[in-house]
């Protein structure tokens, strides 16, 4: 039996917990040529969708696409986007969310934990010397990160 990726499930229970929380899911995708979006948006073959419930129309999240229609600039278009091109699904509030390797047969999800959180800090000492230094201002943008 083949083995079922859990990539659409969990973007689908990140999608609903972004939405029960008040905040805007944004998909991070990896454009390809099975990607339909509108490419004059696409930057270094990369898009951020906003796939809210105010943002789009007949949103579905199935296994194998995320299908939509949506509004950019006013215009109404028609977006595919495979599964295996999706490289992470975040809140825009706070950039919690998950990140995956996008392309087929790779189904690892990593945690992004809000900006300065460290899930781990308790466990670790600090390095030396590190500590006293101030971390430069962001610009207030959601990133994506990967977490090891």
């Amino acid at each position: 039996m083949k083995e079922v990726s859990t990539t659409p499930y969990l973007i689908r229970g990140i999608w609903e917990w972004c939405v029960d929380c008040g905040f805007t899911p944004y998909v991070a995708v990896k454009v390809d040529s099975a990607t339909r979006v509108p490419m004059e948006y696409v930057r270094n073959g990369e898009i951020v969708l906003n796939v809210s419930p105010d943002a789009t129309r007949s949103l579905k999240i199935g296994n194998d696409l995320i299908q939509f229609s949506a509004r950019f600039n006013g215009v109404s278009h028609e977006v595919s986007v495979p599964i295996s091109s999706v490289a992470g699904i975040f809140a825009k509030e706070n950039g919690q969310g998950l990140v995956f390797q996008p392309g087929p047969g790779s189904n690892a999800p990593a945690l992004v934990p809000p900006s300065g959180d460290d899930p781990g800090d308790g466990d670790k000492p600090k390095p030396p010397g590190n500590g006293d230094k101030p971390k430069p201002p962001g610009n207030g943008r959601p990133k994506l990160q990967v977490v090891k």
